[in-house]
């Protein structure tokens, strides 16, 4: 008898759920909202384990019960405390086989790491960081970004230029293109009113933003190659906190890199890399270039006693045919 196995990567814009045969073929597919209990609570989080779930299980045409592993790769499981909460959302989808849930800063490093060793970045609209070592150490930060002083996420990189656009309104610094990108973005008549309206909450600014600043940079605007040429640095120290948390800073430790800031270049990956390799001078930077679904689905085989490494291709092949 086939045994199968369900990978699930929720995170807080997207939840998505790929089923793979043991031999590393993914079957099927299923795709709903986000499922971050801290947007949208358990019962949010439930109802979209159950969306994502029933699409992949239709499209590979087999019951839960036929399922051997399942790993859930969650955001906002932030703390052990929260362990059981999200134990019980994913109950509801009725398996029967051995299950285990991570924080989605995980995804990646089951994914793209060689054997799930190592550290994994993960910056998009926010920014996660997460390690493991050889011998089951594991290496985090808090993942809840400025109050915390965790940068280089969409809406930080959003967040620093801000400050830079404030600093030319009041002459602290030389005028920036950044200033008309936020007056366009807000529809703000001038920076008086950006920051009055900002201040009000009348104007409100998305991590989406980011996308402009990467631009602005690679036209030449010295403020926006400071705030990306920052946000590479302040990555590059998040992965060095949890590779020294793993104590893995002498070795070759592996660095994924997974996530739509990511796709800034050279701009950012330039500055992160420097940083990494002047503290772990045998660090291995490799960019994620698979879903991060596929992650939870290794997770899953391995905790069934399967090897996920052993088809880890064949995963990473058939789940790019399915994943959009």
């Amino acid at each position: 008898m086939t045994a199968y196995f369900l990978g699930v990567d929720v995170g807080s814009s997207k939840t998505h759920a790929l089923i793979a045969d043991e031999c590393g073929r993914c079957v099927g597919f299923g795709k709903a909202w986000g499922g971050n209990h801290q947007i949208v609570g358990y019962q949010g989080l439930v109802q979209a384990l159950i969306a994502s779930f029933e699409q992949a299980r239709q499209m590979a045409g087999i019951q839960a019960q036929q399922i051997a592993g399942a790993g859930f790769g969650i955001a906002g499981y932030d703390f052990p405390t929260e362990r059981q909460d999200h134990l019980n959302s994913v109950a509801v989808l009725g398996l029967t086989c051995p299950v285990e849930v991570i924080n989605d800063g995980l995804n990646g490093l089951w994914a793209g790491a060689s054997r799930g060793i190592g550290v994994s970045v993960t910056a998009g609209s926010g920014v996660n960081c997460r390690g493991r070592g050889p011998r089951g150490e594991e290496g985090r930060i808090v993942g809840n970004g400025v109050h915390f002083g965790e940068f280089g996420g969409g809406m930080e990189i959003v967040w620093k230029a801000l400050t830079l656009v404030n600093y030319a309104w009041i002459k602290r610094v030389p005028p920036t293109a950044l200033t008309a990108i936020y007056l366009e973005a807000t529809g703000a008549r001038d920076e008086l009113d950006l920051m009055e309206g900002l201040s009000n909450q009348r104007y409100h600014l998305s991590p989406f933003l980011a996308v402009r600043i990467f631009e602005t940079a690679a036209a030449g605007d010295w403020a926006a190659r400071e705030v990306i040429r920052w946000a590479g640095e302040e990555l590059g120290w998040l992965a060095v906190s949890v590779i020294r948390q793993i104590g893995m800073q002498h070795d070759q430790v592996e660095v994924i890199q997974s996530g739509s800031i990511f796709e800034g270049g050279e701009a950012i990956l330039e500055p992160m890399r420097r940083v990494i390799l002047a503290q772990v001078p045998k660090a291995r930077l490799i960019r994620l270039t698979c879903p991060p679904v596929v992650g939870p689905v290794v997770l899953a085989m391995e905790i069934a006693g399967y090897d996920g490494y052993a088809v880890r291709e064949t995963l990473i092949r058939t789940a790019k045919e399915l994943v959009s």
